[in-house]
């Protein structure tokens, strides 16, 4: 079987294409072992639609499934067109409901599913937290002392609220995220649905207009957008490699 392993943003992911759809969260865990296998955050498996250009199964490195990876629906949208299993501009279905992608050379654009504000009255560690769903659910709080980021207290809160977390801070012209992810348990490079729940947040308190630059851990630059109730992301994307696995 030939995979693929892809970058966007920070984030890698593998991936590969099958008629079948079937459990993965084993061959998940095997993949994405930094040492033993690929290497990666997250296994990305696209399946037929009889609907949309595909389905995706979305594993994380743990071999749990996530119902939406922001990063992950930008590099499949990549391999589905590069592999002519999607035009340029497809939509297709994740557990959060259905994705739509635009493919421009190695920028790749992705439209979420409609955000929602959980809760804005979360207080922990001495800030004030709000959980909103992107996609998968986010706590997100801004902090100007950005580097100083908790590993072990954003530990805690994961698990607290079965959520990933986020602190972020407005810069002279771009937001700046840190995540500790879910199903990676740890801080990753970069998490596209947790940059657009810093983005949506910070909008929706008026810090930010309706357009604006984020940059994650990875220093790479998003530009996230929101209208008609969708937040639009954009960036680049890089196919690594690809390999044969037995």
């Amino acid at each position: 079987m030939q995979v693929a392993k892809y970058t966007a943003s920070g984030n890698d992911f593998v991936i590969f294409h099958t008629f079948i759809k079937k459990d993965f969260s084993s061959l998940a865990k095997t993949l994405c072992h930094r040492q033993e296998g690929v290497g990666a955050d997250g296994l990305i498996v696209l399946v037929p639609h009889e609907r949309l250009d595909f389905e995706w199964c979305f594993y994380n490195a743990d071999g749990s499934s996530a119902e939406m990876c922001g990063n992950g629906s930008r590099a499949c949208a990549h391999y589905a067109f590069e592999n002519g299993l999607a035009p340029a501009q497809m939509r297709f279905l994740t557990l959060a409901g259905e994705i739509g992608c635009t493919v421009s050379g190695n920028r790749v654009q992705s439209d979420l599913t409609p955000p929602k504000i959980l809760s804005k009255e979360i207080e922990r560690y001495g800030k004030t937290w709000w959980l909103i769903d992107t996609g998968v659910p986010h706590l997100v709080s801004f902090d100007a002392d950005i580097d100083k980021f908790d590993i072990e207290e954003a530990r805690s809160l994961r698990h607290e609220y079965n959520a990933n977390v986020n602190i972020a801070a407005i810069e002279k012209d771009h937001i700046r995220v840190r995540t500790y992810e879910r199903g990676v348990e740890d801080e990753t490079l970069a998490c596209g649905t947790g940059m657009a729940a810093c983005f949506y947040y910070a909008n929706q308190e008026g810090k930010v207009g309706d357009t604006m630059m984020l940059k994650p851990r990875s220093g790479d630059e998003l530009f996230l957008g929101f209208e008609n109730g969708i937040i639009t992301f954009t960036g680049d994307v890089r196919k690594v490699f690809t390999t044969e696995i037995n």
